[in-house]
């Protein structure tokens, strides 16, 4: 079951300066503090399902999601990862595209769509921002394309951890720098497999032979200790430091 919460001040949330109000100034945060509010959707409930009435977009305040897609005949793929500061939905679009799935206890900011739509058609600050968090989406996108269709198992694996990385890197506003880096893994292998469209045989595989060349070690199923993040690079043949959202 859903769980509402109490409203947090805007100049007190966690993700204020990386979300969608990044960019608001005084007057546009009091207009989005009077129309927002909180719920927590419990690990393994349903966020959206691709076909439904969209009536609220959200940003993601903590927690992991995921971003599937279910074909007719039952096969699913997950095309994305939703982590803290993202955005759920899509302004002048009335129904969901995707299904969206907490993987960990998930709190929303959510807006009501169309006082939200609103809000972009008279905020030029809030448009701006949403452009921009999109055509950072698109890049993903494109990046993911490469991957899927490229890149080897190990070299799969290993990118997907180094967009970890690059992520946790961008959001506590780390530089990015060669050293030892621990990692808490937002998924499953069972999950991580079907993210990177592999089977879960191979992908524990890639994680085992990632562990005994040294590139990674593992505390736990799910805490990874990249030990020189330098070579983890070079794995990947990706070495420019840009961050992956």
């Amino acid at each position: 079951m859903n769980m509402r919460l109490s409203k947090t001040a805007c100049s007190d949330c966690p993700i204020r300066h990386r979300a969608v109000c990044a960019e608001c100034d005084t007057d546009e945060l009091s207009i989005l503090e009077g129309i927002k509010s909180y719920v927590t959707i419990p690990s393994g409930g349903s966020i959206a399902l691709a076909g439904e009435p969209l009536h609220y977009l959200s940003s993601v305040v903590t927690g992991c999601a995921t971003i599937s897609k279910t074909l007719e005949d039952g096969r699913r793929q997950l095309v994305g990862l939703l982590l803290p500061s993202d955005f759920i939905g899509r302004p002048g679009r009335a129904n969901q595209s995707f299904d969206v799935e907490a993987v960990s206890d998930v709190t929303l900011c959510r807006f009501e769509r169309k006082a939200f739509e609103g809000i972009v058609r008279a905020s030029p600050n809030v448009a701006r921002r949403l452009l921009t968090m999109t055509l950072d989406e698109l890049d993903v996108a494109r990046d993911w394309q490469v991957l899927l269709g490229r890149l080897s198992a190990r070299e799969r694996v290993a990118h997907f951890l180094l967009s970890l990385v690059r992520r946790e890197a961008s959001d506590s506003g780390a530089d990015l720098v060669s050293g030892a880096i621990t990692l808490q893994l937002p998924l499953s292998r069972e999950m991580i497999a079907d993210y990177l469209g592999l089977t879960i045989e191979t992908t524990s595989r890639q994680f085992t032979a990632l562990r005994r060349d040294g590139l990674i070690e593992s505390a736990s199923a799910r805490q990874i200790l990249v030990p020189d993040l330098a070579r983890l690079m070079l794995e990947t043949m990706d070495d420019d430091g840009g961050t992956i959202a």
